[in-house]
């Protein structure tokens, strides 16, 4: 019979969401009216967030790898493909948004050519990336959307979510719901999604 060698740890015991219907409030939420692009896809009568996926898939978009040490599965290749989504409309985002006028510095007064197709290149830059998708940002996001009561995970303490990556987790997450979108009902609600859900929220149209 298996029997712990260690001591328990002095701090509170993690628990983690086991309500079905406190998953489907969370889908609701952060999906909304993304859903609406899957409409008229076989087997989609409903426009909520919680019937774009199946049940089995629902658990596993919002269980990270320290969750029971990830015998159950994990959503870490739901994730990878989530953020190269995100990342590809905020691309998009950055490349149409204004850009600040720049001044002619050239020293012979020669005419810089400007086209209207390059005109937001500039505003494409790893460090603008970073700073709309940084782990905070989308982590105040996921709690608005109820997604840190649902996420499954086991924190290192449970007294100090911060110390123990919960903003990265949160990401995780939200990447991880996004992959899981495109995996059952394709890349348009998808797309849709982080747009309307993740991107718009966070300022960028």
């Amino acid at each position: 019979m298996a029997f712990r060698l260690r001591p328990r740890p002095k701090q509170t015991e993690w628990r983690v969401n086991e309500d079905p219907a406190a998953l489907d409030e969370m889908y609701d939420a952060f999906v909304g009216r993304a859903g609406e692009a899957a409409k008229g896809q076989t087997g989609v009568e409903s426009t909520k967030g919680r019937d774009l996926l199946p049940e089995e898939v629902k658990w596993l978009a919002v269980t990270h790898k320290s969750f029971d040490h990830g015998r159950r599965g994990f959503n870490d290749r739901l994730a990878f493909l989530g953020k190269r989504i995100v990342s590809l409309q905020t691309s998009l985002a950055l490349l149409h948004s204004p850009n600040a006028p720049s001044i002619n510095s050239d020293p012979n007064d020669r005419t810089i050519f400007r086209h209207a197709a390059l005109e937001g290149a500039e505003n494409m830059t790893a460090f603008a990336k970073a700073q709309v998708l940084s782990p905070s940002r989308l982590a105040k996001l996921a709690q608005s959307y109820g997604v840190d009561k649902v996420v499954r995970w086991k924190p290192k303490k449970s007294e100090n979510l911060q110390g123990s990556g919960v903003d990265t987790v949160l990401a995780h997450t939200m990447y991880s719901i996004i992959g899981a979108l495109a995996m059952q009902r394709g890349g348009e609600v998808a797309a849709k999604a982080t747009r309307e859900r993740i991107l718009q929220p966070l300022g960028l149209r």
